[in-house]
């Protein structure tokens, strides 16, 4: 049975400051919550309206639908919902392609990014303090458990990027064109936030700026959502590799 402080403590994850405090986080849904089990995330407890886990060697309790709903975060609860503790950060590398992520408020856009990195294999994901916190749900549940295949850390870009011993790329709407534009095996690949852009403190460290050139005869289209940038400058450095 699903006990009060059990509801309190879960409920009250949705918010940064207590998964800091407690060092933990949720996830939701039987996939998600598999991929977990099979990683090297530690889970405390799994809740579960169905016996989907017996196979796992985890504390799992088997609740009751309206159990369930008071714990999840969805409207529609998928089966269940795990309670995990938060990994150390690994230290950051700085060989190979990265990403970095300057004051991205958006979880969804987030979430997004984690999941394209991981389809395009990229292993590292570089956040600004100001960025929105990885293991918020809506950002674990965009990213489909992609989390669990990208290292993300969390720094100071203003000091790690002065350091950084590779190109730095950062998009801007007069960039050159990326289409014409040579993609580092070893760079950084700098967006920054939904509205306002790149920081101007971070400008100064940028080597190349590049641009996704709008196309068609009116070329009025708003900028592109940061998301689906970065998938697209992704896919053409993928597509490369395959040109002959």
């Amino acid at each position: 049975m699903l006990t009060n402080n059990e509801v309190k403590l879960i409920n009250s994850l949705v918010k940064k400051k207590f998964r800091q405090k407690y060092n933990k986080f949720i996830v939701e849904g039987v996939k998600i919550t598999t991929e977990v089990l099979k990683s090297r995330i530690k889970v405390h407890k799994v809740f579960t309206t169905e016996n989907v886990f017996e196979g796992f060697n985890v504390d799992s309790e088997l609740i009751t639908e309206s159990e369930l709903k008071k714990i999840s975060l969805s409207v529609h609860p998928n089966t269940a919902l795990a309670l995990c503790e938060i990994p150390a950060e690994k230290k950051i590398q700085t060989e190979g392609f990265i990403i970095a992520l300057d004051n991205l408020r958006d979880p969804g856009n987030f979430g997004t990014i984690i999941r394209m990195a991981d389809w395009f294999g990229i292993e590292q994901i570089v956040c600004s303090k100001q960025t929105v916190d990885l293991y918020n749900p809506k950002v674990l549940q965009s990213s489909m458990a992609s989390f669990l295949r990208v290292q993300v850390n969390y720094t100071d870009l203003s000091e790690f990027l002065p350091a950084y011993p590779h190109q730095v790329l950062g998009t801007f709407m007069e960039g050159e064109n990326l289409y014409k534009t040579k993609l580092p095996n070893n760079g950084i690949l700098l967006m920054g936030n939904e509205a306002s852009g790149i920081s101007e403190k971070l400008l100064p460290h940028i080597h190349h700026k590049i641009s996704i050139p709008r196309q068609g005869k009116l070329q009025q289209a708003e900028s592109l959502n940061v998301a689906m940038a970065t998938s697209i400058i992704l896919g053409e450095r993928s597509a490369r590799s395959y040109r002959i």
